[in-house]
């Protein structure tokens, strides 16, 4: 099968896809051919993401709290009108949260860290899945994180965030398997990217050298690779796989 453009007709949504993983996971959706709607929270990162992807493909933006129900319902139902029922839904906003020992962690950034990173999943899953059981085909890719298969220490609400998305892609896939919806998650182990700037610096060193050290492959992943991942699983290729686990974690990963 020729995959070059094999998303052509297909509308997806890449929350927190301004900048890092979820734009370079919008421009690989876009080079297949899908029209893509970018979801953040930055109006003016979303405005260069915008521009930076204009010669790929057709692209819009919308500007979502994914933490909001109301506001991702109405951005839903904009981006239905504006390009035709979302059959792609790449859930990846996150957040990194707090650098410090549980009995240490404001409950307030323990609750912030999961309402981006877990429960604005489901929001978001929520608000369009809908269409996707009515079109009988569809795609929900879920950004997690090798952590959420391990825990990291002095990172406990991002640990435990991201070990709900895996339970939730299970879940979720379950309930779709005979809809035509398939369900998936991607693991990757860390990547350098703005994230990165929630750490407070001078920790960030110290928390960089720790995180290469788990990784066989002694580097970070880059963006792209976990995006190339991301464009199979949406593909008509992956056909026989839900509730999955794709870890991309340079050898990191043992289960």
């Amino acid at each position: 099968m020729n995959t070059t453009r094999s998303l052509e007709g297909r509308h997806a949504v890449v929350t927190g896809g301004a900048r890092g993983i979820g734009l370079a996971i919008a421009q690989r959706l876009l080079h297949a051919g899908a029209k893509v709607t970018l979801w953040d929270r930055e109006a003016k990162t979303l405005a260069a993401a915008a521009r930076e992807s204009a010669s790929l493909g057709t692209v819009d933006t919308d500007l979502v709290d994914v933490t909001d129900q109301a506001t991702i319902e109405a951005a839903a139902q904009r981006a239905h009108e504006r390009r035709g029922a979302v059959t792609i839904l790449v859930n990846n906003a996150g957040v990194l949260g707090p650098t410090l020992p549980v009995w240490e962690t404001p409950v307030a950034q323990w609750c912030a860290v999961l309402a981006i990173n877990l429960t604005g999943a489901f929001l978001c899953a929520r608000a369009l899945v809908p269409a996707m059981r009515e079109a009988g085909w569809g795609r929900v890719i879920n950004i997690a994180s090798v952590a959420g298969k391990e825990g990291n220490a002095m990172n406990a609400a991002y640990s435990a965030s991201k070990a709900g998305m895996i339970a939730l892609t299970k879940s979720l896939a379950k309930e779709l398997a005979t809809s035509g919806v398939l369900v998936n998650c991607i693991a990757p182990s860390s990547a350098e990217t703005a994230i990165f700037d929630d750490i407070p610096p001078e920790h960030r060193e110290a928390l960089r050298s720790m995180l290469l050290a788990r990784v066989p492959l002694a580097r970070f992943v880059r963006p792209d690779e976990i995006a190339a991942m991301a464009a199979w699983i949406a593909s008509p290729e992956c056909s026989f796989s839900t509730g999955a686990v794709f870890d991309i974690s340079g050898g990191r990963a043992t289960y």
